[in-house]
């Protein structure tokens, strides 16, 4: 992945800590998050806002495997997203763990982290995917994942991320085929919600 250098303040930096920003010209300027919550609690006339960073730190899912999980925060006017997310490299730069919590902005950001922690704290110690015979298979009845972008697809199918690993459309297909029959609901719910 390729650094991008913020417009505003110069910064080199990694592509998971920058903005892209609409212009009043019908363009778009990348900044950092740091930038971009500057700009954003000018526009929103938030007083006294800090922009929060936050070590990253390790948590282990329920098979004891540890995941590092990075954090941004962005000012949305009224809102404060706080994400914590994997990076991941290579081709599977849309997989790995991602979670968000919106709260006010003159809330105590270490009172949201510790929220989001414990967010995500729950979500890995559920497995919704298991390995039996070298193959993937539904751990349950239900699964929950994130939906993305497939580029080998050209945006004509999803690819998803199920307990952080990336799944093609048409494997996920393969694996809803021991179900053959059931009936299925499907809920689609705000990355900020508890799914």
């Amino acid at each position: 992945m390729t650094d991008h250098t913020c417009v505003r303040c110069g910064a080199v930096t990694p592509p998971h800590d920058v903005v892209s920003v609409a212009s009043p010209d019908g363009g778009f300027r990348l900044l950092c998050s740091r930038c971009f919550n500057t700009e954003m609690a000018h526009l929103a006339d938030v007083g006294a806002f800090e922009h929060p960073e936050f070590t990253p730190v390790r948590l282990p899912d329920s098979d004891g495997l540890e995941h590092e999980f990075h954090f941004r925060s962005l000012l949305f006017g009224d809102q404060l997203s706080l994400e914590a997310f994997e990076l991941t490299s290579g081709d599977e730069d849309r997989a790995g763990f991602r979670f968000q919590l919106l709260g006010d902005p003159q809330s105590d950001p270490f009172e949201l982290l510790g929220n989001l922690v414990q967010k995500v704290k729950r979500a890995l110690a559920v497995r919704h995917l298991v390995e039996h015979a070298g193959n993937l298979e539904v751990a349950g009845t239900t699964v929950r994942g994130r939906i993305e972008w497939d580029s080998r697809e050209n945006g004509r199918l999803p690819c998803l991320v199920i307990d952080g690993k990336r799944v093609d459309w048409t494997d996920f297909g393969a694996m809803l085929m021991a179900f053959e029959g059931w009936q299925f609901r499907i809920e689609l719910v705000d990355p900020s919600d508890e799914a």
